[in-house]
């Protein structure tokens, strides 16, 4: 597992960013999935997959959890209190689909996270009760593999 100050610094240097629905481009413009892919290329290496093409939705007309199923499938599912690096998923509305990912930045009472938000690009948020109540899943990235190092 890369190291979490890594994780974080990493996302720190996404802030910014415009936010750009699809994309992946330090600088240039992601989404809250381009900022996490983003991040895993600068902390494990190569992406595992080829992301294809999904709407701005995820899948909430058909009640499918495509964001969750691909976080638990690449990530490490962590459970207990969030810690610094961990990724985290949000379930904006009850009863919808989860579709919205941010880093944890710092842990506490002045508990932090970064994410990529419509309208406002890469930024570093308070993780407060609006946002806590949100969280639906933490995950922490994998270790790098011997052939991206």
């Amino acid at each position: 597992m890369p190291a979490r100050a890594d994780v974080v610094a990493a996302a720190r240097g996404w802030i910014g960013t415009p936010y750009r629905h699809q994309a992946a481009c330090k600088g240039a413009g992601c989404d809250c999935l381009g900022l996490v892919r983003g991040v895993w290329r600068e902390v494990c290496g190569r992406e595992p997959v080829e992301v294809p093409a999904y709407t701005m939705d995820w899948s909430e007309p058909q009640g499918e959890e495509r964001l969750w199923q691909a976080a638990a499938l690449y990530l490490r599912e962590r459970h207990g209190a969030a810690v610094p690096g961990d990724v985290i998923l949000f379930r904006m509305r009850t009863g919808s689909v989860a579709k919205h990912l941010g880093i944890v930045a710092e842990v506490g009472a002045g508990g932090r996270f970064i994410h990529a938000y419509s309208g406002r690009g890469v930024v570093e948020s308070p993780l407060s009760g609006p946002w806590a109540r949100r969280v639906v899943a933490r995950f922490t990235f994998p270790e790098r593999s011997q052939g991206d190092m």
